[in-house]
């Protein structure tokens, strides 16, 4: 009986650097440490971090030319003290008007 189905099975899948090779590679491709599916993940991480990391060096090169434009002209740097984080002179008052918004009707 198990003569019949073993004659059954062609000589290709009898081969046993076949078996062997088919193993390897299924080993290889779905149970080993990096395997398909861990560097799929990995390659996206990677296009990831890329982009982060483009997005990082513009930042920093936006940055370091409005600090060359803010050491250069004082005029530029009092503008950015007294706009943004509502600086004054001694010798000033500022007075800030808060509008309430008009109900429409």
């Amino acid at each position: 009986m198990i003569k019949k189905l073993l004659d059954r099975i062609p000589p290709i899948f009898k081969n046993k650097y076949l078996i062997t090779g088919v193993i390897f590679i299924v080993l290889m491709l779905f149970f080993d440490g990096n395997d398909l599916f861990t560097q799929y993940r990995m390659r996206q991480e990677l296009n990831g971090l890329r982009k982060e990391l483009q997005f990082y060096r513009d930042e920093a090169k936006k940055d370091s030319m409005e600090l060359s434009r803010l050491t250069g002209d004082s005029l530029e740097l009092e503008k950015l003290g007294r706009e943004k984080y509502m600086m004054k002179r001694d010798s000033e008052d500022i007075y800030i008007i808060v509008r309430k918004p008009v109900a429409k009707k």
